[in-house]
């Protein structure tokens, strides 16, 4: 009896025990978890009220007719009025246009550029790494410096440009910012060269990622270079295609190469969506807040449709 007795008591403290490591296990878990919660505490108020606030502010802004020099109007509901006046708005309507020519230049053009540089660069065997730095140099310089440098290049009298073309011979160089033909792609290319690194790295993870059995499959099949390309890399690649695309969307809302170098003239005619809205906002009239939000509205809206096509058609066989 007594050997039971003790049996049963050294089974109950052994169970005692037992509850007393789990229930410290649990309290040092949520210990942790609680510190966890703090130190990304500072970031989340961040993020909620920089990134998150302001999406519902402009929206909620998208319907009301706030005007910044009248604060009265900050919550003056007019339902669709400004998505109404925007249709009917033919200065934001060429705005538009624009903005889509500019998408239509600069994504396939930089795309093109892209991929070119990423196949190259995936055929060295040594000093990979340099080349991938000096392509993706320009992507880490400031926006301003970018735009203020090609702006310098661009100069009709002093621009390094037209300094070399004069020096070739020619009596006539163009007007790079200042004509209403050659503005919009001569910013689009300054563009490009400032955002191609990071579309060309995506290109070269995809390519290291197809491996190089398939390439010594599709050599002892027959294929050369180019229906390798066609037939093996191109296709594996689809789906950085689109997320590239997507990532480079913005392109449609886009307002600092035109801010900085000739606040979209000649004549407007680089004056893109999101420059029209920046200009609404902050340098015409009474400042129409509200409007300027319905715009960017309608840019997000815009930009959405065209990454949900090309998901879809990233998706098909």
């Amino acid at each position: 009896m007594a050997s039971q007795s003790d049996t049963g008591g050294g089974g109950l403290f052994a169970a005692v025990r037992r509850y007393r490591q789990t229930s410290g296990q649990q309290v040092s878990y949520r210990k942790n978890n609680l510190l966890g919660y703090v130190f990304i505490a500072p970031a989340m108020a961040l993020y909620l009220t920089f990134n998150v606030w302001p999406i519902f502010r402009g929206f909620a802004m998208a319907f009301t007719d706030y005007r910044f020099v009248y604060p009265d109007t900050r919550w003056e509901f007019n339902g669709l009025s400004n998505f109404i006046k925007m249709v009917g708005d033919r200065r934001a309507m060429d705005a538009v246009g624009i903005s889509l020519k500019y998408l239509a230049f600069v994504a396939p053009a930089m795309i093109l550029i892209a991929l070119l540089l990423a196949v190259m660069i995936s055929k060295v065997k040594r000093g990979a790494g340099f080349y991938r730095w000096v392509v993706y140099l320009p992507a880490v310089l400031p926006v301003a410096v970018i735009f203020l440098m090609f702006g310098e290049m661009y100069g009709f009298q002093f621009g390094f440009i037209n300094t070399v073309l004069r020096d070739w011979g020619v009596e006539n160089p163009p007007n790079w910012l200042g004509d209403r033909t050659l503005a919009l792609p001569s910013i689009g290319a300054a563009h490009i060269w400032m955002i191609f690194g990071f579309p060309t790295l995506l290109f070269l993870i995809g390519i290291y990622n197809i491996g190089s059995e398939m390439y010594e499959a599709a050599s002892l099949d027959g294929a050369n270079g180019w229906q390798q390309f066609r037939y093996l890399t191109a296709p594996l690649l689809k789906p950085t295609f689109a997320l590239i695309v997507v990532l480079n969307l913005p392109l449609f809302g886009v307002v600092e190469p035109m801010l900085i170098l000739n606040n979209g003239g000649p004549a407007n005619s680089t004056r893109t969506l999101g420059l029209y809205l920046y200009q609404q906002a902050f340098e015409v009239g009474d400042l129409r807040l509200g409007y300027a939000a319905a715009i960017s509205l309608v840019i997000g809206l815009i930009s959405a449709l065209i990454a949900g096509a090309i998901f879809r058609w990233s998706r098909q066989d």
